[in-house]
Protein backbone atom coordinates (compact mmCIF):
# COMPACT_ATOMS: atom_id res chain seq x y z
CA UNK A 1 0.00 0.00 0.00
CA UNK A 2 0.78 3.91 -1.04
CA UNK A 3 1.21 5.15 2.80
CA UNK A 4 1.24 8.53 1.68
CA UNK A 5 -1.42 8.26 -0.62
CA UNK A 6 -3.66 6.47 2.01
CA UNK A 7 -3.25 9.13 4.59
CA UNK A 8 -4.01 11.93 1.83
CA UNK A 9 -6.87 10.80 0.70
CA UNK A 10 -8.44 9.41 4.55
CA UNK A 11 -7.78 12.98 5.64
CA UNK A 12 -9.26 14.84 2.64
CA UNK A 13 -12.52 12.56 2.69
CA UNK A 14 -12.47 12.94 6.70
CA UNK A 15 -12.72 17.10 5.91
CA UNK A 16 -14.89 16.77 2.57
CA UNK A 17 -17.78 15.35 4.84
CA UNK A 18 -17.74 18.03 7.47
CA UNK A 19 -20.01 21.33 6.94
CA UNK A 20 -19.18 24.15 8.54
CA UNK A 21 -22.57 24.21 10.39
CA UNK A 22 -21.59 20.43 11.77
CA UNK A 23 -18.19 21.96 13.08
CA UNK A 24 -20.04 25.12 14.36
CA UNK A 25 -18.35 27.49 12.19
CA UNK A 26 -19.86 30.35 10.42
CA UNK A 27 -20.47 30.02 6.61
CA UNK A 28 -19.46 33.03 5.08
CA UNK A 29 -20.29 33.64 1.27
CA UNK A 30 -22.50 30.97 -0.50
CA UNK A 31 -20.00 29.94 -2.96
CA UNK A 32 -17.31 27.74 -1.43
CA UNK A 33 -15.82 25.35 -3.64
CA UNK A 34 -15.37 22.61 -1.62
CA UNK A 35 -17.72 20.16 -0.15
CA UNK A 36 -16.61 20.41 3.64
CA UNK A 37 -14.06 22.49 5.50
CA UNK A 38 -11.68 24.49 4.26
CA UNK A 39 -8.01 23.33 5.06
CA UNK A 40 -7.27 26.66 7.14
CA UNK A 41 -10.42 25.61 9.01
CA UNK A 42 -9.53 22.56 9.66
CA UNK A 43 -6.13 23.80 11.46
CA UNK A 44 -8.21 26.38 13.29
CA UNK A 45 -10.06 23.92 15.06
CA UNK A 46 -7.00 21.44 15.35
CA UNK A 47 -4.86 24.43 16.93
CA UNK A 48 -1.99 24.00 14.35
CA UNK A 49 -0.84 26.25 11.30
CA UNK A 50 -2.25 26.12 8.22
CA UNK A 51 0.95 25.01 6.81
CA UNK A 52 1.33 22.11 8.96
CA UNK A 53 -2.28 20.71 8.27
CA UNK A 54 -1.28 20.79 4.71
CA UNK A 55 2.06 19.04 5.21
CA UNK A 56 -0.61 16.03 7.42
CA UNK A 57 -3.12 16.24 4.47
CA UNK A 58 -0.67 15.13 1.96
CA UNK A 59 0.42 12.17 3.69
CA UNK A 60 3.72 13.33 6.08
CA UNK A 61 2.56 12.13 9.39
CA UNK A 62 6.78 11.82 10.08
CA UNK A 63 7.31 13.35 13.71
CA UNK A 64 3.35 13.87 14.47
CA UNK A 65 2.60 14.03 18.21
CA UNK A 66 -0.22 12.25 19.84
CA UNK A 67 -1.41 15.50 21.24
CA UNK A 68 -1.43 16.78 17.63
CA UNK A 69 -3.51 13.58 16.45
CA UNK A 70 -6.16 13.75 19.18
CA UNK A 71 -7.04 17.59 17.96
CA UNK A 72 -6.93 16.48 14.50
CA UNK A 73 -9.38 13.38 15.26
CA UNK A 74 -11.56 16.12 16.87
CA UNK A 75 -11.98 18.36 14.40
CA UNK A 76 -12.21 15.95 11.70
CA UNK A 77 -15.50 14.23 14.41
CA UNK A 78 -13.77 10.94 13.73
CA UNK A 79 -15.14 7.82 15.22
CA UNK A 80 -13.18 5.32 17.24
CA UNK A 81 -12.67 2.91 14.21
CA UNK A 82 -11.01 6.36 12.40
CA UNK A 83 -9.31 7.97 14.77
CA UNK A 84 -7.73 4.51 15.57
CA UNK A 85 -6.83 4.39 11.93
CA UNK A 86 -5.41 7.68 11.90
CA UNK A 87 -3.18 6.48 14.59
CA UNK A 88 -2.31 3.22 13.21
CA UNK A 89 -1.02 5.26 9.84
CA UNK A 90 1.04 7.89 11.74
CA UNK A 91 2.52 4.68 13.70
CA UNK A 92 3.69 3.21 10.22
CA UNK A 93 4.67 6.56 8.92
CA UNK A 94 6.85 6.60 11.90
CA UNK A 95 8.24 3.35 11.63
CA UNK A 96 12.03 2.73 11.35
CA UNK A 97 13.39 1.25 7.92
CA UNK A 98 14.05 -2.18 9.93
CA UNK A 99 10.80 -2.48 11.35
CA UNK A 100 9.15 -1.79 7.55
CA UNK A 101 11.36 -4.02 6.56
CA UNK A 102 10.18 -6.97 9.06
CA UNK A 103 6.47 -6.34 8.71
CA UNK A 104 6.84 -7.34 5.34
CA UNK A 105 8.81 -10.09 5.69
CA UNK A 106 6.94 -11.49 8.44
CA UNK A 107 4.40 -14.48 8.19
CA UNK A 108 1.05 -13.16 9.71
CA UNK A 109 0.20 -15.63 12.51
CA UNK A 110 -1.73 -19.15 11.58
CA UNK A 111 -4.08 -20.62 13.24
CA UNK A 112 -2.90 -22.77 16.32
CA UNK A 113 -3.92 -26.24 17.12
CA UNK A 114 -5.40 -24.96 20.57
CA UNK A 115 -7.68 -22.42 19.03
CA UNK A 116 -9.50 -25.20 16.92
CA UNK A 117 -9.54 -27.46 19.57
CA UNK A 118 -11.86 -24.21 21.24
CA UNK A 119 -13.89 -24.14 17.97
CA UNK A 120 -14.58 -27.55 17.50
CA UNK A 121 -15.93 -27.99 21.31
CA UNK A 122 -18.25 -24.83 20.61
CA UNK A 123 -21.18 -27.71 19.57
CA UNK A 124 -24.00 -25.57 19.53
CA UNK A 125 -22.94 -22.55 18.31
CA UNK A 126 -21.31 -21.04 14.45
CA UNK A 127 -17.67 -19.91 15.31
CA UNK A 128 -14.76 -19.24 13.19
CA UNK A 129 -11.24 -17.32 13.43
CA UNK A 130 -10.30 -15.07 10.83
CA UNK A 131 -7.72 -12.22 10.19
CA UNK A 132 -7.87 -8.78 9.10
CA UNK A 133 -7.99 -9.91 5.38
CA UNK A 134 -11.26 -11.45 5.78
CA UNK A 135 -9.70 -15.18 5.63
CA UNK A 136 -11.28 -17.36 7.95
CA UNK A 137 -8.49 -19.44 9.29
CA UNK A 138 -10.91 -22.34 10.97
CA UNK A 139 -14.40 -22.80 11.70
CA UNK A 140 -16.06 -25.63 14.22
CA UNK A 141 -18.45 -27.67 12.18
CA UNK A 142 -21.48 -24.99 12.41
CA UNK A 143 -19.40 -22.46 11.80
CA UNK A 144 -18.53 -24.59 8.00
CA UNK A 145 -22.06 -25.07 7.69
CA UNK A 146 -23.53 -21.62 8.27
CA UNK A 147 -20.84 -20.74 5.75
CA UNK A 148 -21.34 -23.38 3.34
CA UNK A 149 -21.98 -21.09 0.27
CA UNK A 150 -18.62 -19.51 0.92
CA UNK A 151 -17.11 -22.68 0.52
CA UNK A 152 -19.14 -24.55 -2.07
CA UNK A 153 -18.13 -21.12 -3.87
CA UNK A 154 -16.23 -21.34 -7.14
CA UNK A 155 -14.31 -18.28 -6.40
CA UNK A 156 -12.63 -20.02 -3.51
CA UNK A 157 -9.16 -20.69 -3.93
CA UNK A 158 -8.65 -24.45 -3.12
CA UNK A 159 -5.22 -24.00 -1.50
CA UNK A 160 -6.05 -20.51 0.21
CA UNK A 161 -8.46 -19.99 3.42
CA UNK A 162 -12.03 -19.25 2.19
CA UNK A 163 -12.21 -15.56 2.04
CA UNK A 164 -15.84 -13.45 2.74
CA UNK A 165 -14.38 -10.66 0.44
CA UNK A 166 -14.03 -12.52 -2.36
CA UNK A 167 -17.19 -14.38 -2.11
CA UNK A 168 -19.00 -10.64 -1.58
CA UNK A 169 -17.34 -9.25 -4.73
CA UNK A 170 -16.70 -11.80 -7.09
CA UNK A 171 -19.69 -13.85 -6.66
CA UNK A 172 -22.05 -11.48 -6.52
CA UNK A 173 -25.29 -13.86 -7.20
CA UNK A 174 -25.27 -16.52 -4.13
CA UNK A 175 -23.78 -13.49 -1.79
CA UNK A 176 -26.71 -11.45 -2.59
CA UNK A 177 -28.94 -14.44 -2.07
CA UNK A 178 -27.40 -15.28 1.13
CA UNK A 179 -27.39 -11.69 3.01
CA UNK A 180 -30.91 -10.60 1.45
CA UNK A 181 -31.40 -6.76 1.74
CA UNK A 182 -28.62 -6.66 3.48
CA UNK A 183 -25.96 -7.18 0.93
CA UNK A 184 -25.07 -3.60 -0.21
CA UNK A 185 -23.89 -3.25 3.99
CA UNK A 186 -22.18 -6.50 4.19
CA UNK A 187 -20.84 -5.31 1.12
CA UNK A 188 -19.85 -1.69 2.59
CA UNK A 189 -18.89 -3.72 6.36
CA UNK A 190 -15.93 -5.83 4.60
CA UNK A 191 -14.52 -2.87 2.36
CA UNK A 192 -14.06 -0.92 5.24
CA UNK A 193 -12.52 -3.83 7.35
CA UNK A 194 -9.88 -4.32 4.89
CA UNK A 195 -9.38 -0.45 4.98
CA UNK A 196 -8.92 -0.54 8.41
CA UNK A 197 -6.32 -3.38 8.29
CA UNK A 198 -4.24 -1.73 5.50
CA UNK A 199 -3.62 1.17 8.07
CA UNK A 200 -2.87 -1.59 10.69
CA UNK A 201 -0.51 -3.45 8.48
CA UNK A 202 0.02 -1.42 4.88
CA UNK A 203 2.97 -3.80 4.17
CA UNK A 204 0.81 -6.86 3.79
CA UNK A 205 1.55 -8.01 0.70
CA UNK A 206 -1.56 -11.10 0.52
CA UNK A 207 -3.53 -7.44 1.47
CA UNK A 208 -2.48 -5.75 -1.39
CA UNK A 209 -2.50 -8.55 -3.53
CA UNK A 210 -6.58 -9.53 -2.57
CA UNK A 211 -6.80 -5.59 -2.73
CA UNK A 212 -5.25 -5.15 -6.58
CA UNK A 213 -7.62 -8.90 -7.45
CA UNK A 214 -11.18 -7.33 -6.05
CA UNK A 215 -10.24 -3.72 -7.54
CA UNK A 216 -9.41 -5.16 -10.87
CA UNK A 217 -12.56 -7.33 -10.91
CA UNK A 218 -15.79 -5.40 -9.20
CA UNK A 219 -16.83 -2.28 -9.56
CA UNK A 220 -18.54 -2.21 -6.82
CA UNK A 221 -15.19 -2.60 -4.68
CA UNK A 222 -13.49 -0.06 -6.62
CA UNK A 223 -16.32 2.39 -5.83
CA UNK A 224 -16.31 1.24 -1.67
CA UNK A 225 -12.94 1.41 -1.36
CA UNK A 226 -12.48 5.02 -2.78
CA UNK A 227 -14.66 5.90 0.09
CA UNK A 228 -11.84 5.33 2.50
CA UNK A 229 -14.08 4.49 5.28
CA UNK A 230 -13.04 2.25 8.15
CA UNK A 231 -14.89 0.13 10.76
CA UNK A 232 -14.72 -1.69 13.67
CA UNK A 233 -16.58 -5.21 13.74
CA UNK A 234 -17.49 -6.19 17.22
CA UNK A 235 -20.63 -6.94 17.98
CA UNK A 236 -24.52 -6.45 16.14
CA UNK A 237 -27.04 -8.64 14.73
CA UNK A 238 -26.67 -10.35 11.00
CA UNK A 239 -29.86 -11.88 9.02
CA UNK A 240 -28.50 -14.79 6.88
CA UNK A 241 -30.35 -16.92 4.41
CA UNK A 242 -29.12 -20.25 4.62
CA UNK A 243 -29.85 -22.77 1.38
CA UNK A 244 -30.41 -25.58 3.70
CA UNK A 245 -32.26 -24.22 6.81
CA UNK A 246 -33.91 -21.01 5.47
CA UNK A 247 -33.65 -17.18 7.46
CA UNK A 248 -31.32 -16.95 10.45
CA UNK A 249 -31.26 -13.94 12.38
CA UNK A 250 -27.80 -14.05 14.67
CA UNK A 251 -26.28 -12.32 16.70
CA UNK A 252 -22.67 -12.21 17.19
CA UNK A 253 -19.47 -11.25 19.39
CA UNK A 254 -15.95 -10.38 17.92
CA UNK A 255 -13.25 -11.23 20.45
CA UNK A 256 -9.63 -10.89 19.94
CA UNK A 257 -7.51 -13.64 20.25
CA UNK A 258 -5.14 -11.81 22.31
CA UNK A 259 -1.97 -14.34 21.98
CA UNK A 260 -2.51 -14.41 17.88
CA UNK A 261 -2.48 -10.54 17.30
CA UNK A 262 -4.65 -9.80 13.77
CA UNK A 263 -6.50 -12.77 14.61
CA UNK A 264 -10.65 -13.04 16.10
CA UNK A 265 -12.90 -15.14 16.88
CA UNK A 266 -16.03 -14.27 15.88
CA UNK A 267 -19.60 -16.51 17.65
CA UNK A 268 -22.78 -16.81 16.11
CA UNK A 269 -25.96 -17.18 18.49
CA UNK A 270 -29.66 -17.01 18.36
CA UNK A 271 -32.49 -15.46 20.95
CA UNK A 272 -33.43 -18.41 23.20
CA UNK A 273 -36.74 -19.93 21.61
CA UNK A 274 -36.90 -17.55 18.66
CA UNK A 275 -37.52 -19.30 14.94
CA UNK A 276 -33.65 -18.73 15.04
CA UNK A 277 -33.23 -20.72 17.84
CA UNK A 278 -34.63 -23.51 15.86
CA UNK A 279 -33.07 -22.74 12.85
CA UNK A 280 -29.72 -23.29 14.50
CA UNK A 281 -31.01 -26.98 15.69
CA UNK A 282 -31.65 -27.36 12.09
CA UNK A 283 -28.40 -26.20 11.24
CA UNK A 284 -26.84 -28.53 13.68
CA UNK A 285 -28.80 -32.13 11.82
CA UNK A 286 -28.34 -30.46 8.59
CA UNK A 287 -24.22 -30.07 8.94
CA UNK A 288 -24.25 -33.61 10.89
CA UNK A 289 -25.90 -35.08 7.79
CA UNK A 290 -24.10 -33.01 4.92
CA UNK A 291 -20.71 -32.11 5.78
CA UNK A 292 -17.87 -34.83 6.14
CA UNK A 293 -16.57 -35.24 9.82
CA UNK A 294 -15.15 -31.65 10.77
CA UNK A 295 -11.68 -33.32 12.21
CA UNK A 296 -11.03 -34.88 8.70
CA UNK A 297 -11.85 -32.04 6.89
CA UNK A 298 -10.01 -28.95 8.75
CA UNK A 299 -7.65 -29.28 6.46
CA UNK A 300 -4.40 -27.56 6.46
CA UNK A 301 -5.38 -24.44 4.37
CA UNK A 302 -8.23 -23.88 6.65
CA UNK A 303 -5.58 -23.40 9.46
CA UNK A 304 -2.95 -20.97 7.61
CA UNK A 305 -3.94 -17.55 6.12
CA UNK A 306 -1.25 -17.65 3.15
Amino acid sequence: MDLKAETREFLATRRARITPDKAGLPAYGGNRRVPGLRREEVAMLAGVSVDYYTRLERGNLSGVSEEVLEALAQALQLDEAERTHLFHLARAANASGAARSRARSTQAPSLRPVVQRILDSMQGAPAFVRNGRLDVLGANLMGRALYAPLYDSPERIATKPVNSARFQFLDPEPARAFWGDAYERIAHDAVAILRAEAGRNPYDKHLTALVGELSTRSEDFRRLWASHDVRLHRTGTKVFFHPGVGRLELQYEGLTLEADAGLRLNVYTAQPGSPSDDGLKLLASWAATTLPDHSETATAHERTND
